[in-house]
């Protein structure tokens, strides 16, 4: 026999260490291997061990210490060893090393049905005391020791005598173990084990949550869920994932952060390296077996983690309905959650997984542990542990995750799946088992929507109504940062649409941060019966105190030098304004509890994060604005340290000018009576806010949307929006040439446009509104009558006269800009209207400004790609019309929207090469670049045209 070929070692690329494989197999030709091998399997039980032919041992010895020598390999080349060097120095010491005895029965312990773990301590000292060559310093004896357990393991389950007689002693302790169990046997029902995954996890999880005033209960995860997006994480760093979401962001948008909240370069790198990661849908990554076998998915509460997995094993049901009587189904869910694991092993009642699925309360269905074995050794499961975060004790921590790593080793093919929170979290371990860590990003502005869409199509009988509410949610979402920032959360999300039915966004989001900040401080915990630390006691300690803890800290934090716009604090002065307020409600120990208290609002509560160097900020900066606000209602409502006076001119006369406490100034506004917020509207009105380009007023207006019953001050409002209509027409008191003076020209135009934007949005149900807006339409300013055309769009979609109106100024106005805003107004709110797409076309190829054309081509490209004259019509542009932007805007379209049209890449070469404008050939250029690099033409004629 060539054993060479046998073990693997002849078709290795890049194997090192051949001359030592080669020795082996001549000592085997020569039998000198006898005692060797007896070393190799020497803690193989002589029952099983006789069972197994000679060839089968030498062939299962053989492969292991290939696979041994393989990692040596990859431990030296991680070091920076070179290939020479290797080759060169290393095979003589580590023929020297395999033929210790100790050594080899060492490698062979994996073979035992009872290893999961290689004794890399003895291996090491052994190595150290022959003195042989000195190994690098990274080098990882323990990484290397748990990989080749693994690999072991899986050259037991590729061999089919070694599997079947290993596999025999695993039977007998199971049926053994099945018989000393106590009550019925359980049965492995795929049928049952299918609906009792229906009946735990169809319907959407709202315990946490508010529902009150609709009935959710019916409401199906299948059709709900979205799966998320996720990026890959190399190094788990809390101080990489920990940044509060405003600067988490910036850092995603612009790659770029102040120096000052990146102290370390190294830390820095790793944030870039992080966001260069390309981001993937998490259902195509749990999909692709082959490459992402072991998988770790982080998150924040509230991210859907638990959700994904619920999910995944719903997805299995639908996809297997009629499949079961088929070998070849999908591997069956196996949901593990993991607290409620910790709980039966900690009582006695279970050892192990299988054990936990065969007799335990907590699972899905029980699972005949013998049936469920045989599935497992087949690889015929997809295993998903729940919420590693969940299991607090960090010694009961280390015992799950061993008993994870020992169930990967015992069953390598099977695909595992591991959730935790970020915070808190180490990797190493798991890293070491060969996992790859994954973060679940924030929701994308098209998943949000998608994820509105869905939920009021499956939430509203009353499709009207489920429109208007739709449209309201995600405007409140597209106008306000604040909420913005909180949709990208899930569950958070969840909470806004359930608000959204009873209530208006962004208007009453006080109630929205109220009720969300509850369930992050109290709920989330309590639901899932959590208590981390037995110093904290919930009944002295709940989440109103939490909120009036949180409260006192925003408050401080707007004193400090950077005000709201630093979201700073130290760890000293957390600790301290956490200490006092304990010590108001005779907590004992008050300091050692606020630490405590400061860990849970980090680690637990989702509302503090680290920054290092003992400081700490909000992970939101919403909930920091919102707890600000609330202490300044609270000293005015309850403790009445403030009176209306200092409100209007210590808060409001403050900070009226600073743009970062504008939110925290309208959510006061929102919380407190009516005729208050008319005394602040007339203090705000007087001030002399010119030089600040009118921000008291335009605060002033946010304030007044902010408010519920507006009657009570409907002359204070009169008096503003009086203002507002003088804004339209605002100029500059100095003679200045508009053509030539762009600083004030641009100036001018900002405060007219944004104050016809203010009363749009305002005044959208005063009955003058309409009209004044189409008066402004028609306004002698070309850039006042396109925010006026915007306005009507926005506003004003289901008047009958805006569509009238926005065809009329989209011809008929002399200015292009206008024209160019009509037709993008018309195509983003009247896609569905009979008459727009041929009005479009006309657009395209009529209207005598490029500029319009071109606006008019891009959304046919958008909003008509599925016409089945749109493709035709873009072809035509991109190559009749006279301007060379619109035939370039014409062939980015197809490109865009028809990649995969089977005539788009020879079109596309065609205009690369035949148009007359460089801008065109480039636009050509590019779009083959950018999309179809992997064609095997499209090298070739890259060359060509660079030549």
């Amino acid at each position: 026999m060539d054993f060479l070929t046998a073990w693997g070692v002849s078709t290795a690329v890049g194997f090192l260490f051949q001359p030592v494989m080669k020795q082996f197999a001549q000592d085997l030709g020569k039998d000198l291997l006898k005692d060797i091998l007896k070393d190799v399997f020497k803690a193989i039980p002589s029952q099983i061990l006789q069972k197994l032919k000679k060839e089968e041992i030498d062939i299962a010895a053989g492969k292991a210490l290939k696979e041994f020598l393989s990692l040596v390999q990859q431990e030296l080349e991680d070091a920076d060893i070179p290939d020479n060097e290797i080759r060169e120095y290393y095979n003589e010491p580590l023929q020297k090393f395999l033929k210790d005895e100790k050594v080899k029965e060492i490698l062979g312990t994996p073979f035992q049905d009872e290893c999961n773990e290689l004794d890399t301590r003895s291996l090491q000292t052994l190595w150290n005391e022959k003195k042989l060559l000195h190994l690098p310093r990274k080098f990882d004896w323990t990484k290397l020791g748990k990989r080749y357990v693994k690999k072991v393991k899986a050259i037991i389950q590729d061999s089919s005598e070694l599997r079947a007689i290993l596999d025999s002693k695993n039977l007998e302790k199971i049926e053994k173990n099945t018989t000393e169990t106590a009550g019925i046997i359980p049965d492995f029902n795929f049928k049952q084990y299918q609906e009792a995954i229906r009946e735990r996890y169809a319907n959407i999880k709202l315990d946490s949550i508010d529902t009150s005033g609709y009935a959710y209960n019916e409401l199906r995860l299948w059709r709900i869920f979205i799966p998320q997006n996720v990026r890959e994480v190399h190094q788990v760093l809390p101080q990489v994932h920990e940044l509060p979401k405003e600067h988490l962001r910036r850092l995603r948008e612009k790659n770029e952060l102040e120096a000052e909240e990146i102290a370390i370069e190294e830390l820095e790198r790793h944030k870039r390296d992080y966001f260069e990661q390309k981001v993937y849908s998490v259902k195509d990554i749990v999909e692709d077996k082959q490459n992402y076998k072991y998988i770790v998915i982080l998150g924040d509460p509230g991210s859907g983690k638990s959700t994904l997995l619920q999910y995944l094993a719903l997805d299995w049901v639908e996809q297997t309905l009629d499949q079961l009587h088929k070998k070849n189904h999908l591997p069956i869910p196996l949901l593990i959650e993991l607290r409620a694991y910790m709980r039966r092993r900690e009582d006695k009642e279970c050892n192990n997984f299988l054990e936990f699925f065969h007799k335990c309360s907590g699972v899905i269905q029980n699972l005949n542990q013998h049936q469920l074995q045989e599935q497992l050794k087949a690889g015929n499961a997809l295993v998903m542990f729940d919420g590693l975060d969940e299991v607090f004790d960090p010694g009961r921590r280390e015992d799950v995750i061993t008993d994870i790593h020992r169930f990967t080793n015992e069953y390598p093919n099977v695909q595992v799946i591991v959730t935790s929170r970020v915070i808190g979290y180490k990797a190493q371990r798991l890293r070491d088992a060969e996992f790859k860590h994954f973060m679940l990003q924030d929701l994308e502005p098209e998943q949000i929507q998608d994820f509105i869409n869905r939920w009021h199509s499956d939430t509203f009988t009353d499709k009207i109504d489920g429109e208007r509410k739709k449209e309201r949610l995600q405007r409140a979402i597209d106008t306000s940062n604040s909420i913005a920032e909180l949709a990208g959360n899930p569950l958070l999300l969840t909470m806004m649409a359930i608000l959204n039915r009873n209530q208006e966004l962004p208007r009453d989001r006080p109630e929205l941060y109220n009720q969300a900040s509850r369930v992050l401080l109290h709920q989330w915990d309590v639901e899932r019966a959590l208590v981390e630390d037995k110093r904290l006691d919930p009944k002295t300690i709940d989440y109103k105190d939490k909120q009036a803890m949180l409260r006192q800290v925003a408050y401080h934090m707007q004193t400090s030098e950077k005000g709201l716009a630093g979201n700073l604090i130290s760890a000293n002065d957390l600790e301290r304004i956490l200490t006092e307020y304990l010590k108001t409600i005779e907590v004992d120990k008050a300091r050692e509890v606020a630490r405590v208290m400061i860990n849970q609002l980090r680690t637990r509560n989702f509302m503090l994060c680290f920054l290092g160097a003992d400081y700490y900020a909000f992970v939101h900066r919403t909930f920091l604005e919102y707890f600000c606000a609330w202490e300044f209602v609270w000293q005015f409502k309850e403790t009445r340290s403030l009176g209306i006076e200092e409100l209007k001119t210590q808060v409001f006369g403050k900070h009226w000018h600073d743009e970062t406490w504008h939110e925290v100034l309208r959510l006061i506004a929102g919380m407190i009576e009516p005729k208050f917020v008319g005394e602040i509207l007339e203090y705000l009105m007087v001030q002399n806010g010119e030089s600040e380009k009118f921000s008291n007023l335009f605060l002033a207006t946010k304030c007044l949307s902010d408010v519920r019953n507006r009657t009570v001050i409907a002359k204070t409002a009169q008096q503003l929006l009086n203002r507002f209509k003088d804004l339209t027409k605002y100029d500059l008191n100095y003679y200045y040439d508009p053509r030539q003076d762009e600083e004030e020209r641009k100036l001018v135009q900002k405060i007219r446009t944004e104050a016809v934007a203010a009363i749009a949005t305002t005044w959208k149900d005063d009955a003058d509104t309409f009209a004044i807006l189409k008066t402004r339409a028609t306004a002698d300013n070309s850039f006042v009558r396109r925010a006026a055309i915007e306005a009507l769009a926005s506003n004003y979609k289901d008047d009958a006269q805006t569509l009238a109106i926005l065809k009329t100024r989209a011809t008929d106005n002399d200015d292009w800009d206008v024209r160019y805003a009509a037709v993008q107004a018309l195509a983003s709110n009247y896609k569905d209207d009979a008459q727009t797409l041929a009005w479009l076309k006309t657009r395209a190829t009529v209207d005598d400004n490029s500029g319009v054309r071109r606006a008019a081509v891009k959304a046919l490209a958008s909003n008509y790609k599925d016409d089945a004259q749109t493709l035709a019509f873009l072809k035509t542009r991109a190559t009749a019309d006279d301007s060379s932007g619109v035939r370039s805007a014409a062939v980015e379209a197809l490109v865009s929207n028809y990649k995969d049209d089977a005539q788009t890449l020879a079109f596309l070469k065609t205009r690369a090469t035949a148009d007359d404008s460089s801008g065109v050939r480039s636009a050509a250029v590019e779009a083959l670049v950018s999309n179809y690099k992997d064609d095997a033409q499209t090298l070739a004629f890259l060359k060509t045209r660079a030549t």
